[in-house]
């Protein structure tokens, strides 16, 4: 079970303070949008390269931006654990993985909460992780859509059936109670932004953390 906090809710003009801040974390939550995917528009490659630089923890990097065929392979500098696309953008969801590999990173794909899990279980191989959206790509501080929990399930027997290891990701209104729901569904890694920077961030992944072992435990 991983910890990702999201630094979409951090404070962006003390990136590197608020990465020390996390460092209990698995792995720093890095959004990159680029105002036509989403509407918003955050951070591209050269923070990202000086982000992998000075972070205490790797970086997982969510692309929501269009040609991901072109470009998800370029975030794969030092630092960088792993890249998500979006399937919804890409021409060729396993030639972006096979290439994100190839160029020294973990391939991971998202589904947005309207897109069926269906897409992806027939090449749930070609990735080390699936990224299940549950809220609307582009914006912090939305809420949880238990709605989309039934895709943890399908991808997770999809994986059992191609004999592959792959994390399953949620991003989007996790908090204490949600990760329960979502951990119960087949998740094994959580994005959390407000839930972690709207406190004190090692606290509040501890907190998440407890919640997560008081899950397995029962």
């Amino acid at each position: 079970m991983r910890i990702h906090p999201s630094i979409l809710s951090s404070d962006f003009a003390n990136l590197e303070l608020e990465l020390q801040r996390i460092e209990t974390a698995d792995a720093a939550h890095i959004d990159v949008m680029d105002g036509h995917f989403v509407p918003n528009l955050t951070i591209g490659l050269p923070v990202v390269r000086r982000l992998g630089e000075v972070s205490p923890i790797p970086l997982d990097v969510h692309l929501m931006i269009e040609n991901p065929d072109e470009l998800a392979p370029q975030y794969a500098v030092p630092g960088v654990e792993s890249i998500t696309f979006h399937f919804e953008a890409a021409r060729d969801a396993v030639g972006i993985a096979s290439a994100i590999r190839d160029a020294g990173a973990a391939p991971a794909v998202a589904i947005k909460p309207g897109t069926e899990a269906r897409v992806v279980t027939d090449i749930i191989d070609a990735f080390d992780m699936v990224l299940v959206m549950t809220v609307e790509p582009g914006f912090g501080g939305q809420s949880f859509m238990p709605e989309v929990l039934p895709k943890l399930v399908e991808l997770r027997s999809a994986a059992a059936e191609a004999g592959t290891i792959v994390r399953l990701q949620v991003d989007g209104g996790v908090d204490a109670v949600t990760i329960v729901d979502a951990a119960l569904a087949g998740a094994d890694t959580f994005v959390a932004g407000s839930a972690v920077y709207g406190g004190n961030p090692a606290e509040r992944i501890a907190s998440l953390r407890a919640s997560l072992g008081d899950t397995l435990d029962g």
